[in-house]
């Protein structure tokens, strides 16, 4: 029966890490539905190749700066650098103390939260950063960046023993992407034409809508692993019920997050913003994961649905200040990351508002700090910013020398 719980728990962690993985693909759609077509292309390489670049890079060095070190405090155990027992094979294999689970499964199912922390920042840089400058920038963010605020939490730091609670990352891995994107943001400006004289804001729209609204679909049912994997195990009748639960309400909260996102927008706008209810999705999403065990089916649409008025409040609100973030991931991920993450105490005792508010302040500061020096630093050596004559042609031809849509390039894309 021990071998077969074992199995059955290695096989639940590794197809909810597939599901994981799944959302890069909706990352990837959401994204290039709302940049413009003369952008497409560009947006596409970069999601592909962030993913591949967070697979290398935690496979060597990120994993074990999260997970090599027994003690907790701010620094993580960099002994692996020099060998010796914090070797490749010293944390994957396992062996007599192995959990329940292949530990190889482990890593698959945490290397994918890394990417998706990365694919939070392509969506906000976009339609004006340089694809190298945003590789570079991706190599450091998932190997060491990410790696050190996830040793805080999940690897038994300072914010675990403060109590900080975060079942699958509202704050650990969504306010970490937006804060790394809100850094990237500001080094690198607006776009072009979005915001003019007199706080006039010009609204540039996505070239494909059925593609964000795929992406959106994707993103949504990929959460399913991305909340009911970090239960853990599914194999005795405890686990299988959270699991359930958690799933009830990760779909609960996001279908909150379409209908309280979409009716703010109606009576804000007038109109029933497509946009606006993808991202109501997402916040809904975002906003359930830092606990989406606890709260009760309704509660979880409750939540969801303060997410979705939150993230149309603060796009808006960001536009306002000149924050440029073509897809609003800041938003939905940011600001409803940090919603999640200060909710948890309302439905979970075990949680306070103490610990909760350190988590968010703590991995806020970090991120953002160590992200702005690190775009500074990409900005010095190698630029960080397109040319104006080559965002008005689109940075597809610029930078990949091919378009998405080649047949339909008019003048009115430009």
């Amino acid at each position: 029966m021990t071998e077969l719980n074992y199995a059955l728990d290695t096989f639940y962690f590794l197809i909810c890490g597939v599901l994981v993985m799944w959302m890069a693909a909706g990352f990837a759609m959401l994204e290039a539905g709302l940049v413009r077509s003369k952008n497409t292309a560009e947006i596409l390489t970069k999601n592909i190749v962030l993913f591949a670049i967070a697979c290398t890079m935690y496979l060597l060095v990120g994993y074990y700066i999260m997970y090599s070190s027994d003690a907790g405090g701010i620094l993580p155990n960099l002994g692996f650098l020099l060998g010796g027992e914090n070797t490749v094979d010293a944390v994957l294999n396992g062996g007599e103390d192995a959990p329940y689970y292949s530990a190889r499964a482990d890593f698959f199912f945490q290397v994918v939260f890394v990417a998706t922390a990365m694919s939070i920042v392509s969506g906000a840089v976009a339609e004006r950063m340089k694809l190298w400058a945003f590789l570079a920038f991706a190599v450091v963010m998932t190997g060491v960046i990410y790696p050190v605020e996830g040793f805080w939490t999940w690897g038994g730091g300072w914010l675990s023993e403060v109590g900080y609670s975060d079942y699958a990352g509202s704050g650990i891995v969504h306010l970490a992407g937006a804060a790394a994107a809100l850094a990237g943001v500001l080094v690198l400006g607006p776009r072009k034409g979005k915001y003019g004289k007199n706080g006039a804001i010009y609204a540039i729209p996505g070239a494909n809508m059925p593609l964000a609204t795929l992406g959106t679909f994707i993103l949504w049912m990929g959460w399913f692993g991305f909340n009911g994997g970090s239960e853990l195990k599914v194999s005795d009748v405890s686990s299988a019920n959270n699991m359930a639960q958690v799933l009830l309400n990760t779909n609960a909260a996001a279908a909150g997050g379409v209908i309280a996102a979409l009716i703010l927008a109606k009576i804000w706008f007038r109109k029933a913003d497509l946009t606006m209810a993808l991202n109501g999705a997402i916040a809904g999403l975002v906003s359930i994961t830092a606990d989406p065990l606890s709260p009760t089916g309704l509660g979880a649409t409750i939540i969801g649905a303060i997410g979705g008025l939150l993230v149309v409040v603060s796009i808006v609100t960001l536009d306002k200040l000149k924050i440029d973030d073509p897809v609003g991931a800041i938003s939905a991920h940011g600001v409803v990351g940090i919603w999640g993450v200060i909710v948890v105490p309302f439905t979970n005792g075990d949680a306070s508002f103490g610990a909760q508010l350190i988590g968010i302040i703590g991995i806020f500061a970090w991120v953002f700090i160590a992200s702005l020096i690190v775009w500074l630093i990409i900005k010095a050596i190698m630029g960080v910013r397109v040319s104006e004559e080559e965002e008005y042609e689109g940075v597809d031809l610029a930078e990949c020398g091919l378009e998405a849509y080649p047949e339909f390039t008019v003048g009115s894309n430009k």
